[in-house]
This record gives structure tokens, C-alpha cells and sequence, in this order.
């Protein structure tokens, strides 16, 4: 390797200089009085950390503290790349990169502490047909989102980027405003200003125990003193695991060996007028932008080559470790160097001058986890940040407004922290992590699958019965159907953008259940019970919706005190004063946190308990479920003695479980509740009576479907005073300026899913929220945000797919009337029902 001394001398008195600095800052501040008692401490100062109490102390919260252990920026944070992107696959992190550049670019202004920000724009280069796809398909994700981002030839990316070999480039994706940032210098900046708003930064201050007092504060202890806080905040990094230890926690991070490359100076960057755009090669799997007069690029090595740090998973970072990096090693990363090399060919004869390896912290799923721990009361985390600068911005804004107004600013449960739980040990985290780094710029594909780490332990009882047949979706470590296979099918997951293997037997299983009989794997549900004397107290404040009587169910929607939507319950009394409550599988302890939260709080005298993994789950639906069903329970079926919406304790082939009137699918249909142990019976007796019914395996593929053709949504009656209930009541009085519209299109091989662009007169004027091929009438459905004046029957707007637009009609919905609604109807004619 080639070295430039110079650039050394740099890079080596430039981390002395952040030291020096970082320390004259901790001395003054330990110096100050020690404080007593705080509204928030923040426990980690990178730049995540620093964020929040910049943005809490901004807000006019009084008394925010953050502790670091050592140094502001040791971690990760100091070595970071410093990449700034606008885009992101996921709809609502589009919103926290938004944020991010937007504070970035006014920050130095505000703060009188210069960034380094850069903001030469950035090009995703396509270069094989697939990939041009899944630019299509991100930016009819975009259009609807402020997110500056365009499609261009490869003609206008050589423009950007001159030094570019386009011969096998396609397209670009392009997002001006893009670009690098130094990361000491924002954190030092956010530091500025969090101090100027009022805060207080202690280093060096580890925090060496954590003490939760009775009323839901927390004693913070630290070598310089005690702090009683009334919440706390782990944001620290590659030790989030060690502060989660102090209370009882295992969060699921590990730190990944991440690489990058730094070039002398090359004649042909030197030689040009503007900085070269930030490049992302998808299919090379490596980042590369302009450093100085020279460049700067760095890979993400495949799963079976990446270094994990897993030691430190099980024995704790080394005492001392802070500004260190690991050793580097240029032959893991040289297949990317190669590539990099043929797409920007003058790296050929370019100096590396320094390899950066330092350790960054991955979650399993590569998304941060972010927001209040549930079944510990008042702890936070901001943990998890594999590209921690992007988002610091952004995510310190979002727990800020959500600590200030108590509820979330908007939807972002995938960075939810309890969407992880016992189950994700220490092999599923080195598996995902690997995984997940060597997937980074892997085909982002519609309703994608990754295999590491599975199954984990959430298995239902007869999950090694379908498993052969079936294709397997994983959620919140459970494992269950899409769709299943007959003879002649193409099995396995082949994704695509398009129409692929599973459209013709999901069409198979939606006629079953509309025709015949289908059984559905249904234990994933989250699953709490709710008893005690204050239980329909409870249940009355948290839900907007009355309490369902004894023997009963109905849809309930718990609300934020904005009148926003937190979460959708199936409610059940079972007893009196005993409830069954029925969340989706990837919200299970998202809600569970709300309602325990709510029942302390309010000091409900209660019992709240977690039975998902007690419970299995099995759904029966069709017009011949009733028929199935009586051959094997003493318990009267008919419609009679066994309304909509009823649940009954039954046997079924011995087996005492409950019995709930009501499917997703829109059709006749049963969900039974029985003890996890027994759900292989049940189901085997299942297929076994409904041989001659013509009996048969769905998967959530085929109910989604169903449940589009049935238009389902529903809110309760006016009930008591709920949480939300006067926000609900303002935005009634308000009026409405949109309105959920329920859309029909044909289109060819591809179908919405949700968040696609909606045009009309070509403007964008809303975007989608669902959507599927509806098999019973043969086309594309979707439900969609538009404007009260285009929400008329007939209305014809354009819903973009991959770049094309299909004409879309708001439509009556449902198209496909429920089956309680078809034999109320066919009562009022004067038919029968069984």
C-alpha cells in the first residue's frame, strides 16, 4: 500500500485535536454543580445521544442531562463515513432522513459551530434490468413524500459523475441534497446547541448502576453522584448492551466490522470544478464519494465474509475501548475494490493512503430500535444505529415530540424496541446481523423473506406439518403460511415486482374459502388476558369503543390523545370481568406496553398478562366451516344458537378450547383458542372431518385478499370517556380535507400494496395503503388517501406501478359483500340459513 504522510500527520492530529477538545468540554462541565435530579438523562453522547437532548432542551424541557462514559463521539460515532441520504425503502424513515438534512443544513447557522456538510447529491446506479425495477418501484413510493428524487439516464448520470464508466450503467436514481457530513463536527455542534437550549453534558460520567424507584423514576449512578430521573434514555451504542444489563435486558445489538478506503489525492477529482455526486453501486455493494481531492469508498462484504465482534455480544466491550479501531483487511473487501475500480476506473492508479475499520452496531433487522421498553416503566432506548449520522437528526426530533406530548409524532413501529423479545438469543442475532450487513444493497423486493436465523422457538404446534408445503413468512419470530404448495406448482420464494409463483395458488385458496372449506394458522395473534375488578374501567378508558358483553367480541381501536390510531384489538369478554384481547403478531408488545402503561398509570386494580406463546390459534372459514365443525363438538353450530361476534367454550374432538364467531376473511368462519399443546390435535381432526368437505390449508396471502374484496374497517359506537375521545371530537367539528376511498384498475402482472404515488391531472394528490388482486372479481384493489372532492363514486384518478400508471375508479365498496351481511339479507328475503 502506498501511503501519503502528510494525510496521516492530518488524520492523527485531527483525532488529537477532537480529544483535547472533547475533554476541556467534559472538565468545565464536571466542574459545574452535580445535579440532584433531571427530567431526562440521556446515557451515550455520539451523536444520536447529543440529538435528543439538543432537541428536548430545544423544546423547552427543563433539566436534560446526558452522560458519557468517556468521550462525545467514542463509538462509532467519531469514524463514521458521515453519508447523508434522502432516500430509504421504508416509507416512514423517508421522514426521519428528511428531517436529518433539513436540521444539518441549518445547523451551523443556529449554532455558530461549522458541520462539514456537504450536499453534492447522490446516484443509485442500476445496472441490470432488475434493478431498474426496483427504482421504478421506489419512486412511486416517493412521489407523495416532500423526498427531492428522480430517475435519470445514464446520460445525465455521466454528467453528474464524469469520471464514471457507464457501459453497463442502466439508470440512476437520483436524490439532490444528498451527501457527507463530519460527524465530530455535528456532534459537536448539536452539543453547542443542546447547552445553549439548556442542557447538561457530564463526561467523563459512565453510568455504573441503575436503580427503578417505586413511583417509576429511575436512580441514575454514576462515580461523580446520583441522579433521581424521571425518565432515562439508553443511546449508547456498541454498550447499549451493557446498559440494558444494569436493569435485567438483553437487547439484541452486535457490532460489525464495517471498512472504508481513503485514496491520496487523484488529478482527474483535483482536476474537476464541482464535488462529484455520492455514488451507490447496488450491484458492486459499495458506497463511494469525493474526500478532498481524492475518494473515499467503502463495501458491505457478503454474509460469509463480514466480521462480526461477537465477543463483545457475550463478554461486554473491553474496558477503555472508545476512539479505537479494529485491524484492516483489504483481501475481505478486494471483490468490491475490483468492482469499484471498474466503475470509476481511475481508482486503478490511486493511492490508499488509510482503511478505516471500525465496529458498528447492527440490529437484526438493520432498523434502529427506538422509543419506551415495554415491562419496564419510563426506560427508553435509541439503540441499534447502523447508519447512526442520517438518522440522528431525525430520531432525536422524533423521541423529543414524543416524550413532550406522549405519544408518537407519527407511525414508526418497525423501529419499535419490543418488536424483539426472549426469543431473539444470541445465534438468531449473529445470524441476522450477518445476514443483514451482507444484504444491504440486496434487491429490495416486495413482500421479502430472510432465512438466517429461522425458525426461532415461536413455532405453533403444527408447524412441522405445514412446513413441507407450505411457504413460511416470518413475524416477531413466529413462523407461519403465505401460501401453500399442490403438485405441478413452482415452489419456494422466488421474488419479484411482479405477478410470481404464488398468484395462481393464492387464487386456489381464496376459492376455497369461498367455496369450500379452509383451515388458516392463526397463532401468531398477540394474545393478553385482562382481569380484575377495574378491568372494564380499564378497557373503557383505553378503547373508543364500548365493552363487548359477556360472551361477545367487536373490533376495538385504542387511540393517542390526539385522536390518532395507536392500535386495532379484537376484544372479548370471556367471564365476568375477564377479557381476551387480540392484537396482529408485529404489534404484540407494542400494545401490550400501551395497556400496561395505561392500567398503572391510572392505578387500575388489574391483572394484565401475555399468553401468546400459551395459546395456539387456528382459523377455520368457508360456507362449509358450520358443517366441519358440528361433526365435531356436542356444541349447536347454526346460526341461531351461535351468533357473529359470539364466543363460546366448546369441545372440539375432545379438546375444551374457546370458540370466537368471526374471520378476517369476510366469510362464515370460527377462530379457535386452545392451549398451544393441543392445536395438532384439533387441526388433524380438522382435515380429517372435512375430508369429504373438501377441506384444505390457506395462508395470510389468500385472507389478505379476502379481507380487500370485503372492505373491512370499522369503529365502535360512541362509548365512554376514551382516550382521544376530544381530539376525535375536533377533528369531527373540523371537517375532514381527505378520505380513505376504496379504488378498482386493471393492470397487467403487477398489483398495488400500498404506498403507491395516486396522480390526477398529473399531480400527485394522495398515495395508497393497501392493496392486493382481488380473485373473486378480477382485478387490482387498493385503498387510498385522496382529496373529499375526488372521493366521489366513479371518480377515475391514476395509480402509479412501476413507473407506469393505471387508471383507478373509487368504487362502493365492499365488492364482495361479508357472509353475516349476505344472510341477513337472505333472512330479510325470506330464505334459510342453517
Amino acid at each position: 500500500l502506498h501511503t501519503d504522510t502528510t494525510l496521516s500527520k492530518y488524520i492523527y492530529i485531527y483525532s488529537l485535536k477532537c480529544l483535547c477538545s472533547t475533554r476541556e468540554s467534559g472538565t468545565s462541565m464536571l466542574e459545574k454543580r452535580w445535579k440532584d435530579t433531571a427530567d431526562t438523562v440521556v446515557i451515550g453522547g455520539g451523536c444520536v445521544g447529543v440529538s435528543l437532548v439538543y432537541h428536548l432542551a430545544k423544546a423547552g424541557v427543563k433539566d436534560v442531562v446526558l452522560l458519557e462514559k468517556s468521550e462525545l463521539t467514542a463509538g462509532s460515532t467519531w469514524h463514521a463515513a458521515g453519508l447523508t441520504t434522502y432516500y430509504h425503502p421504508g416509507i416512514n424513515m423517508k421522514k426521519i432522513h428528511y428531517y436529518s438534512i433539513k436540521l444539518y443544513e441549518k445547523l451551523e447557522k443556529e449554532t455558530g459551530q461549522a458541520v462539514g456538510f456537504h450536499q453534492p447529491g447522490s446516484i443509485r446506479i442500476a445496472s441490470t434490468p432488475v434493478r431498474v425495477d426496483e427504482l421504478k418501484y421506489q419512486m412511486t413510493r416517493t412521489h407523495w413524500h416532500p423526498t427531492p428524487q428522480f430517475l435519470i439516464e445514464p446520460e445525465k448520470i455521466q454528467e453528474l459523475f464524469p469520471l464514471l464508466n457507464i457501459n453497463k450503467v442502466l439508470a440512476g436514481l437520483y436524490n439532490p441534497g444528498d451527501g457527507h457530513i463530519d460527524p465530530y463536527s455535528l456532534t459537536m455542534a448539536l452539543a453547542a446547541g443542546a447547552r445553549m437550549y439548556g442542557a447538561e453534558i457530564y463526561n467523563p460520567a459512565p453510568v455504573t448502576g441503575l436503580t427503578p424507584t417505586s413511583n417509576g423514576k429511575w436512580d441514575v449512578q454514576t462515580p461523580q453522584g446520583t441522579l433521581r430521573a424521571n425518565r432515562i434514555v439508553n443511546a449508547a451504542g456498541f454498550w447499549a448492551r451493557e446498559v440494558g444489563k444494569l436493569i435485567g435486558l438483553e437487547h439484541p445489538t452486535i457490532p460489525v466490522h464495517h471498512q472504508y478506503v481513503v485514496t491520496a489525492t487523484v488529478p482527474e477529482v483535483k482536476a474537476l470544478k464541482t464535488e462529484l455526486p455520492v455514488i451507490r453501486d447496488l450491484e458492486g455493494s459499495y458506497y463511494l464519494r469525493q474526500e478532498r481531492d481524492g475518494l473515499l469508498f467503502g463495501p458491505y462484504e457478503k454474509e460469509h465474509k463480514m466480521v462480526l465482534q461477537d465477543s463483545w455480544f457475550r463478554d461486554g466491550v473491553p474496558p477503555g475501548f472508545g476512539k479505537e479501531l479494529f485491524e484492516s483487511d483489504l483481501d475481505r473487501i478486494m471483490e468490491h475494490v475490483e468492482c469499484a475500480m471498474e466503475m470509476v476506473p481511475v481508482l486503478k492508479n490511486a493511492d490508499i493512503i488509510n482503511i478505516v475499520s471500525g465496529p458498528i452496531t447492527y440490529s437484526p433487522d438493520l432498523l434502529p430500535m427506538v422509543g419506551p421498553h415495554q415491562d419496564v416503566r419510563n426506560y427508553w432506548t435509541a439503540i441499534g444505529f447502523g447508519y447512526g449520522i442520517i438518522h440522528a437528526g431525525g430520531v432525536g426530533k422524533f423521541l423529543s415530540d414524543w416524550i413532550v406530548n406522549e405519544e408518537p409524532p407519527y407511525d414508526l413501529i418497525e423501529c419499535d424496541p419490543n418488536r424483539y423479545s426472549k426469543w431473539t438469543n444470541e445465534a438468531y442475532v449473529c445470524a441476522k446481523a450477518r445476514e443483514s450487513y451482507g444484504f444491504n444493497n440486496v434487491v429490495g423486493y416486495p413482500k421479502e423473506e430472510r432465512f438466517a436465523g429461522r425458525p426461532t422457538h415461536r413455532v405453533s404446534g403444527i408447524y412441522h406439518l405445514l412446513k413441507p408445503r407450505a411457504s413460511m413468512g416470518f413475524h416477531t419470530g413466529w413462523e407461519q403460511p403465505h401460501w401453500f404448495y399442490k403438485p405441478g406448482d413452482d415452489v419456494g420464494y422466488k421474488p419479484s415486482f411482479r405477478r410470481t409463483n404464488w398468484f395462481e395458488p393464492v387464487g386456489r385458496e381464496c376459492r376455497l374459502v369461498m367455496e369450500k372449506v379452509g383451515v388458516i394458522d392463526l397463532t401468531p395473534f398477540g394474545k393478553f388476558m385482562v382481569q380484575g375488578k377495574d378491568s372494564v374501567k380499564l378497557l373503557d378508558r383505553l378503547f373508543a369503543n364500548v365493552v363487548p358483553k359477556r360472551g361477545t367480541t367487536n373490533i376495538s381501536h385504542m387511540l393517542t390523545l390526539t385522536g390518532k390510531v395507536y392500535a386495532e384489538v379484537t376484544v372479548t369478554q370471556l367471564a365476568e370481568g375477564g377479557f381476551l384481547l387480540i392484537t396482529g403478531s408485529g404489534s404484540e408488545l407494542h400494545d401490550l406496553r400501551w395497556i400496561e402503561k395505561e392500567a398503572i398509570e391510572g392505578n387500575y386494580d388489574v391483572e394484565v398478562t401475555n399468553v401468546t406463546e400459551d395459546v395456539g390459534v387456528l382459523g377455520v372459514a368457508g360456507p362449509r366451516s358450520r358443517v366441519v365443525l358440528q361433526k365435531l363438538t356436542d356444541q349447536d353450530m347454526s346460526d341461531s344458537s351461535f351468533k357473529f361476534l359470539h364466543c363460546k367454550s366448546i369441545q372440539v374432538a375432545g379438546v375444551p378450547l374457546r370458540a370466537i364467531r368471526i374471520s378476517y376473511t369476510g366469510e362464515l368462519g370460527w377462530e379457535l383458542y386452545m392451549g398451544s399443546k393441543h392445536t395438532a390435535t384439533v387441526y388433524q381432526a380438522l382435515m380429517k372431518a372435512g375430508q369429504e368437505d373438501g377441506i384444505d390449508d390457506f395462508g395470510t396471502y389468500a385472507m389478505s385478499s379476502l379481507r380487500l374484496e370485503k372492505g373491512f374497517r370499522g369503529w365502535g359506537a360512541e362509548p365512554a370517556d376514551f382516550i382521544g375521545k376530544k381530539a376525535l371530537q375536533q377533528i369531527k367539528a373540523q371537517g375532514l380535507k381527505r378520505k380513505l376511498a376504496y379504488l378498482t384498475m386493471q393492470t397487467d402482472e403487477v398489483d398495488p400494496e400500498g404506498n403507491e404515488t395516486i396522480w390526477f391531472n398529473n399531480k400527485v394528490v394522495g398515495n395508497t395503503t393497501s392493496g392486493a388482486y382481488s380473485y373473486n372479481t378480477q382485478q387490482s384493489l387498493a385503498f387510498g388517501y385522496l382529496p373529499i372532492e375526488l372521493c366521489t363514486l366513479g371518480q377515475q384518478v391514476e395509480v402509479e406501478l412501476l413507473g407506469k400508471k393505471y387508471t383507478a375508479t373509487v368504487t362502493q365498496e365492499p365488492l364482495v359483500l361479508t357472509e353475516p351481511t349476505r344472510t341477513r339479507l337472505q333472512k330479510k328475503a325470506g330464505g334459510k340459513t342453517p
